[in-house]
């Protein structure tokens, strides 16, 4: 038994059914990952297998009872250490867990492992290389969450957003990942980068799988498709030249698609003054980063990377008025981005520039998801192609805030509209 023909759904059903022995199902996880890590690199630390299989208990028969879910290594976790990327929490054993490895443990849920992530969950790489070749990056700074999914290892991992960290990673590897809205799934327990725009989020290999998984989470049923025509908005930015022309090529045939399964399509444009945010982006994330890393820089300056010192750095350089300045014009764009989704019920746009670069000496650019976060606005992105190189090729749909649901739900449409398109 390989455990990755099993989708999230399946693997749940057949547990809850009898048809599929969750210890028999962790077995396969742990022997799978045995066999690929050596060359994938994605766990930092992973649970010995006795204790996988102790942690199946019959107490808690949970709708996610015996599924191994991966956790990104910044999220405190009790039976782990977590290191946050840094040799200098290398050692460092949390006394209690952060408040969404609680959901997952009350759901059932087996922690895995602990993935890969970039230094601080900024730019400095770990050793994670992409499940598709080895030789190019699996994004960043949810370089292992993303890449154990997208190799089957487990079907479910937890990962986390500042600019990019959960789309584009996702959309490098091949599978599905989703950042909620700002605040929905509670980052108590989560090490901070920037507080103003860190989010918590997931990742699985199909839209229903994720759906099934973040309602769990939020602990309401899972929500019925939408009966209205979704309003797609194809957004036009003044960064589109950064794109690839396969990534370009890709939106337009999805858009073609889309167009005949009769999905209701039109393009749409922001105003110059979100194209002028990222310097107010930088600025958040830049000075909060300081405040957090003050203490590493004072007394483990030989423990960090040139990445965070010139973070922390230029992160002190700004002004409290500069700091407030950007934070009235976040509040502004979040008050005005509303207006957009009178007319559409979710944007559609790039989740990175192109096909996963080549080299592991960075992670990419967040050019395409970076706004999102600023806004605290959920996304996903979905596979949808391959390139030349035969590196996936995905596109981001991007939501009203706490309209998580419809999202989802047009995700869903999205997915199954292309999936009929390519079967034909």
């Amino acid at each position: 038994m390989t455990p990755n023909h099993l989708s999230l759904i399946d693997a749940c059903q057949q547990i809850q059914a009898g048809e599929l022995d969750p210890k028999q199902y962790l077995r396969a996880c742990f022997d799978y990952a045995a066999t690929l890590e050596p060359e994938l690199h994605a766990f930092v630390n992973r649970a010995s297998l006795e204790t996988l299989l102790q942690n199946v208990g019959e107490k808690n028969r949970g709708p996610l009872w015996g599924i191994p879910v991966a956790v990104k290594d910044i999220i405190n976790t009790v039976d782990l250490p977590t290191t946050n990327g840094s040799p200098i929490y290398v050692n460092h054993q949390p006394t209690s867990d952060a408040e969404i490895i609680g959901l997952i443990k009350q759901l059932g849920g087996i922690i895995f492992g602990k993935t890969v992530t970039t230094e601080f969950a900024w730019r400095n790489p770990g050793p994670t290389v992409n499940p598709w070749n080895p030789l190019h990056t699996p994004g960043g700074s949810s370089s292992g969450s993303a890449a154990v999914v997208a190799k089957g290892i487990v079907p479910l991992s937890l990962g986390s957003q500042t600019l990019g960290s959960i789309i584009r990673p996702a959309a490098y590897c091949g599978v599905v990942g989703f950042k909620a809205s700002y605040g929905l799934i509670p980052n108590s327990g989560v090490f901070p980068f920037s507080h103003s725009l860190d989010h918590l989020g997931l990742f699985t290999r199909s839209v229903a799988d994720m759906a099934f998984a973040f309602n769990l989470i939020m602990a309401r049923p899972l929500q019925s498709a939408t009966k209205n025509v979704p309003r797609i908005g194809i957004l036009k930015t003044p960064y589109d030249a950064k794109m690839s022309d396969e990534q370009a090529r890709t939106l337009e045939l999805t858009v073609i698609k889309l167009v005949k399964a009769g999905i209701n399509v039109q393009e749409v444009v922001l105003p110059s003054s979100y194209a002028a945010a990222f310097d107010a982006i930088f600025c958040v994330i830049e000075s909060e980063a300081a405040v957090v890393h003050q203490h590493h820089i004072e007394h483990h300056s030989d423990k960090i990377s040139e990445h965070i010192q010139a973070l922390a750095e230029k992160g002190a350089s700004y002004t409290a008025p500069q700091y407030i300045a950007a934070l009235q014009l976040q509040k502004q764009l979040q008050e005005d981005i509303k207006q957009y989704f009178k007319t559409v019920d979710v944007l559609l746009t790039a989740p990175a520039t192109g096909e996963a670069p080549f080299g592991l000496q960075a992670t990419g650019d967040p050019i395409f998801c970076s706004l999102w976060s600023f806004l605290g606005l959920p996304a996903i992105t979905i596979p949808v192609a391959r390139s030349r190189n035969d590196l996936p090729l995905g596109l981001q749909l991007v939501g009203q805030f706490q309209h998580d649901d419809e999202v989802l739900q047009i995700a869903k449409l999205v997915e199954d509209a292309l999936s009929m398109q390519r079967s034909q």
